[in-house]
């Protein structure tokens, strides 16, 4: 992301000239009459620099988890920006298994006979992750994985500006809660799991939900620019 470090360090130059000149007295400005333009011609520049200079490839790297004999999972996936792929495809014995960009950063935690599980990308040298290259449709920070369907499930996902692509129709989901920014997220919601208590919080978002064939649902909606 050399391209994306030196426009980041361009800016940052130039800011701290300007704060410098008007502190010596070289020319008198009010600055922060400038900030918010300032702010959105950076912004606008930033974007064609993503466009321009086209998506990081992450290496992909294979990752898992047992499952080891947990009779239940609690997991939290915490996925800012790219393109996220999941669905029931682990392999036997493992709780989470695919390919991740980068790799996977995992935290376990035992709490009696179940997990407590938080998943999430490796952490990324500033502004790489806020790449717009990245960002929905990117390529760079891309996870293709599955969950295990042996086991009952609790998810929460707390994504950003991703294309997330949730296809849950052969897991046993108790509780689902997403919490989404700008995103574009499409979730097939579980067809044999009994009940299941599904919960949406999102901005700017485009939420598609898709119930299966002969599943019965309620939903209560309060949407804003969704």
């Amino acid at each position: 992301m050399r391209t994306n470090r030196i426009f980041w360090a361009v800016i940052l130059v130039g800011a701290g000239f300007l704060l410098l000149a008007n502190n010596l007295g070289i020319f008198t400005v009010n600055i922060w009459r400038l900030f918010w333009p300032a702010v959105l011609i950076i912004l606008g520049v930033w974007f064609l620099v993503g466009t321009a200079a086209g998506k990081t490839e992450f290496e992909m790297e294979e990752s898992s988890l047992d499952l080891g004999d947990a009779d239940s999972a609690s997991i939290t996936v915490k996925y800012g920006a790219g393109r996220l792929r999941m669905d029931a495809s682990a392999e036997e014995g493992k709780l989470v298994s695919g390919t991740f960009a980068s790799g996977l950063d995992s935290r376990v935690k035992k709490i009696g006979s179940g997990l407590d599980v938080v998943l999430q990308p490796p952490r990324q040298a500033f502004p790489d992750v806020f790449f717009p290259g990245n960002w929905i449709g990117g390529r760079g920070l891309a996870w293709d994985c599955g969950l295990t369907k042996e086991i009952p499930l609790n998810l929460v996902f707390e994504t950003g500006a991703a294309e997330v692509s949730l296809d849950f129709t052969d897991l046993k989901i108790k509780d689902l809660v997403l919490k989404t920014g700008a995103s574009s997220t499409d979730i097939k919601l579980p067809a044999k799991a009994g009940m299941t208590h599904f919960k949406v919080e999102a901005g700017a978002a485009s939420v598609v939900i898709d119930v299966p064939e002969g599943v019965a649902a309620r939903v209560d909606a309060d949407a804003g620019m969704a």
